[in-house]
């Protein structure tokens, strides 16, 4: 089983606040405790081979983006299929929808830590859990407005 590495952990990281100084919001820090329960999260969908959240009663006050392919994904590469998202994002008329959600938990402002996970099915297919905190994609009046900046020119 190919798991997650201290270097596929670092390229995701250094993708997430390579976006996120493109919004002027500020870095986020990888945290033991997070990438640990990403790991066995990512362990368990791997098992299954169901990509799937996690219940948010067992994530606490994280976020989840979830990736999967048939192949092993590089950390970058994971990064920028969610960053991708920015192109369905409305910044005139911010708020969360299903298509932008991977998207704007990465440059949420007022996420801090992060955490990742990746773990190899049987078949060859890999499964990435990132898990932020405190949570993105917070459904209040303004606040896709103070999180979701646009990107500096």
């Amino acid at each position: 089983m190919i798991t997650a590495s201290k270097q596929f952990n670092n390229e995701v990281l250094k993708a997430h606040n390579e976006y996120r100084q493109k919004h002027g919001v500020p870095p986020l820090k990888l945290c033991k405790k997070l990438n640990r329960e990403a790991q066995q999260y990512s362990e368990a969908l791997a098992s299954t081979r169901i990509l799937k959240h996690s219940p948010e009663s067992s994530r606490g006050q994280c976020g989840e983006n979830l990736a999967w392919a048939s192949y092993d994904q590089t950390g970058k590469e994971v990064a920028d299929r969610w960053y991708s998202e920015i192109k369905n994002y409305n910044f005139q008329q911010p708020g969360f929808t299903s298509g932008t959600g991977h998207f704007t938990a990465m440059v949420w402002k007022n996420t801090k830590k992060m955490g990742v996970g990746k773990a190899s099915a049987s078949d060859g297919s890999s499964f990435v859990v990132a898990r932020y905190f405190p949570a993105g994609n917070v459904v209040n009046q303004g606040f896709f407005e103070e999180n979701v900046l646009p990107p500096k020119k």
